[in-house]
């Protein structure tokens, strides 16, 4: 029996493209009021070189994306003339205005009706490599647990996050299904961790590692309702 049901959330449940262009114009906007001299590193080849850079210092920022990000932040402020002291509070300052924006999303339309239904007989959660609290979205009040690759360590397809959702259903692998939009990340990162997936993809594609895939998130009920039956029987 299916009793816990994962999903990805950034293309998944909603388009992460909005909200990142909404995020990256408030941290932007906030630059160019108190630190306007950082915005033209920012905006040029010299980020792909201060990413690199703050990457080698720092290797084991890769799976935390909202520290990377301050610290890119840091590093170009640092480079433009502001003083490490400075460039700390004016980095986390930036990612506030960064974060309070990245969560106004965009939802699929078919997505809260979805959840709502799901939540009255699965318990649902959230397995994100991106740095969204979907608590912080409407379809909070859907989800009973989030996890995010850079409260853990490591990122999908590394089996961490699905490891830690299978402790919901002490570890039974047959008790869990994960919904997600990438192949390498969502079906990949099933696979390892020995659990089923649903690939929603509207790519009309083939998987050999996925165990399930639709086109729509409408399908999603049907197809529980059938795995269900199947297991009954």
């Amino acid at each position: 029996m299916i009793k816990v049901i994962t999903f990805d959330l950034d293309d998944t449940l909603w388009d992460v493209r909005p909200a990142l262009i909404k995020a990256e114009a408030a941290q932007n906007s906030w630059l160019k009021a108190h630190y306007p001299q950082v915005l033209e590193a920012l905006g040029s080849e010299d980020l792909k070189r201060v990413r690199q850079h703050v990457l080698a210092k720092n290797p084991q920022l890769a799976h935390q994306i909202s520290a990377f990000r301050q610290a890119v932040l840091q590093q170009s402020l640092e480079e433009s003339g502001i003083a490490p002291a400075e460039a700390h509070w004016a980095a986390e300052e930036a990612f506030a205005a960064f974060i309070a924006r990245r969560h106004d999303v965009a939802l699929y339309p078919e997505s809260e009706p979805l959840l709502e239904e799901l939540s009255r007989d699965y318990t649902l959660g959230a397995l994100t490599n991106g740095n969204a609290d979907v608590t912080k979205t409407p379809l909070g009040r859907f989800f009973d647990f989030a996890l995010k690759a850079e409260e853990v360590g490591a990122a999908k397809p590394e089996p961490a996050l699905f490891n830690h959702a299978l402790q919901r259903v002490g570890g039974k692998a047959s008790a869990l299904i994960h919904i997600g939009d990438s192949h390498d990340h969502d079906v990949i990162g099933a696979y390892r961790a020995g659990i089923r997936s649903v690939w929603f993809t509207q790519e009309g594609l083939s998987s050999e590692y996925a165990d399930h895939i639709i086109s729509c998130l409408t399908e999603l009920p049907n197809l529980l309702q059938r795995l269900q039956t199947a297991t009954d029987s």
